[in-house]
């Protein structure tokens, strides 16, 4: 291996690359997760009182774990962008970084004297990254937005639940992920840009945007149906185009199969012993098992009722068609799968105590992964950051500490 090999397999691939992170709770803070955990130089701003998810810690009266999980890696200072001194060495914290992001509703930063175009005057190279709820135009821009309301106002909600039951929203934050990825994806291309222009641009993800597109089965049953809305499924397939398609009742919880061809269906058959019914007209093909998808479903569950989730999960394997047990939290907090791939890690935290915390799930071969540091207190680099890297004295730390500035 020559030398420009081996510097390269020792790097990381946002190594050198400043963050000023504004975000906060899950969509914006998972995008810088996402940079940390690729080597860039993340600096958290928070206000003095700490950002949401670190306050509601405190209200309940114990540490966050969210914290926890997305700001790893992360260095954190508080700034109070209300005062002038704090819009200040707001401008001095940008001058030379290449990156800001923020999630706040739309005009925040604006307001501030903060916005895209003051600050790209001041470091043209700085690539500004936006997320929002809604967008930063439109008529509803200035909709306040959280993922659940997210998930009622993109339609999400509506498809979720089952057919006599209320629409219902997904037991996960979804969206705010599924954006937070979006935001990273968008940043790193305008990053990627400014490598042959020398250009920072401004970059927006909208979370209602980003939902629409994994509708994509149940917006075809609307195009299918000549535009009438579609009933929930449950746990069929969104188009109801696939059968079996289901979760389906073990001796101990529940699995989740599926048919997404017709070799699947011959290979559950095999499964259950029952090749006798490849030729049977009423589950011969999917038409014909979707046609009539109770007596399919209830002819898999009267299968699946007699044995466990491993056993079944097994046969998937074995036979070779998609199934997984349904598990619990714990279960898959402590998956071998992900805990010998990295993907997962028991990790000392300083509040929490031990925890298991996730990686980025972006691996880049080749490159170094970053070792997990704890996210960090509040305020915790205040003195590193404004100290080392602005320049400030002692005295000037204290005094702004005093007036309220940091």
């Amino acid at each position: 291996m020559n030398s420009a090999s081996q510097t390269n397999a020792a790097s990381k691939p946002l190594d050198g690359i400043t963050v000023i992170d504004l975000t906060q709770i899950y969509q914006g803070p998972y995008a810088t997760f996402l940079m940390a955990k690729a080597g860039a130089n993340v600096i958290k701003v928070e206000p003095i009182m700490g950002e949401p998810s670190r306050i509601r810690a405190k209200v309940s009266g114990g540490a966050s774990l969210p914290m926890a999980m997305l700001n790893v890696n992360k260095k954190g200072i508080t700034l109070n962008l209300k005062t002038s001194k704090g819009k200040e060495l707001f401008k001095r914290l940008i001058a030379d970084a290449d990156i800001v992001v923020e999630n706040f509703t739309p005009g925040v930063m604006d307001r501030l004297g903060l916005g895209w175009e003051v600050l790209h005057q001041i470091n043209p190279r700085l690539i500004y990254g936006s997320g929002t709820g809604y967008g930063l135009s439109g008529p509803d821009k200035d909709n306040q937005a959280m993922d659940v309301t997210i998930q009622a106002s993109s339609g999400a909600m509506s498809v979720t639940g089952d057919p006599d039951g209320p629409p219902l929203r997904s037991g996960s934050s979804f969206i705010d992920f599924l954006s937070g990825v979006h935001l990273y994806a968008g940043i790193i291309t305008a990053l990627f840009e400014r490598t042959r222009t020398g250009l920072g641009r401004l970059v927006e993800v909208s979370m209602q945007e980003t939902a629409y597109p994994t509708m994509a089965s149940n917006l075809g049953l609307v195009y299918r149906s000549k535009g009438k809305v579609p009933q929930r499924v449950g746990n069929r397939h969104g188009g109801l185009a696939l059968a079996p398609y289901n979760v389906y009742e073990a001796k101990d919880g529940h699995i989740a199969i599926v048919c997404a061809t017709e070799d699947h269906w011959v290979k559950i058959l095999k499964s259950m012993g029952r090749e006798d019914l490849a030729t049977d007209e009423r589950f011969s093909t999917n038409k014909v098992r979707v046609e009539n998808i109770k007596r399919t479903d209830d002819f898999v569950e009267a299968w699946t009722r007699t044995i466990t989730r491993s056993e079944l999960f097994k046969l998937s394997k074995e036979f070779g068609f998609p199934a997984a047990p349904v598990r619990d939290l714990i279960e898959v907090m402590n998956d071998p799968h992900m805990h010998a791939r990295g993907q997962l890690e028991w990790f000392d935290d300083p509040d929490l105590g031990r925890v298991v915390l996730p990686a980025s799930p972006l691996i880049i071969h080749g490159a170094e992964r970053v070792k997990t540091v704890a996210s960090p207190s509040l305020g915790q680099h205040n003195e590193e950051i404004y100290g080392g890297k602005l320049g400030l004295s002692q005295t000037e730390l204290q005094a702004l500490k005093a007036e309220g500035v940091i």
